[in-house]
């Protein structure tokens, strides 16, 4: 395991969201990267949670609405990484992997492109 600052940890997010080519992510509309820790016990782990409505599913959305989330769980995705580049790699998969499903893209859909 890994452990890096939350301030190291974020940076690396935000190297890694920009990395990630354009024509591959797109543009997010109304969208919020977070850091958390999971809470120890809950279940299923998580190294990331995507909350809010698929770009698929969306009819009236704007005014008011708040913004759909992209979390990513600092503790688990520590927890399964040996090295700051395995840390970083499980970053970029992970985002990939919840902007995926602000796309619609479903766990299967994800699997079979190798982003799961």
């Amino acid at each position: 395991m890994i452990e890096i600052s939350d301030e190291e940890f974020e940076k690396m997010v935000v190297e890694e969201y920009d990395a990630i080519p354009d024509d591959m992510v797109g543009e997010l509309e109304n969208v919020a990267i977070l850091v958390e820790n999971q809470p120890i016990g809950e279940r299923p782990r998580l190294f990331g949670l995507y909350t809010g409505h698929p770009l698929t599913n969306r009819g009236m959305y704007g005014y008011g609405e708040l913004p759909d989330r992209i979390t990513l769980y600092k503790n688990n995705i520590q927890e399964h990484s040996d090295t700051l580049e395995q840390l970083r790699q499980r970053v970029r998969i992970t985002l990939v992997h919840e902007i995926g499903h602000y796309y619609g893209l479903n766990d299967a859909k994800l699997r079979e492109l190798g982003w799961a």
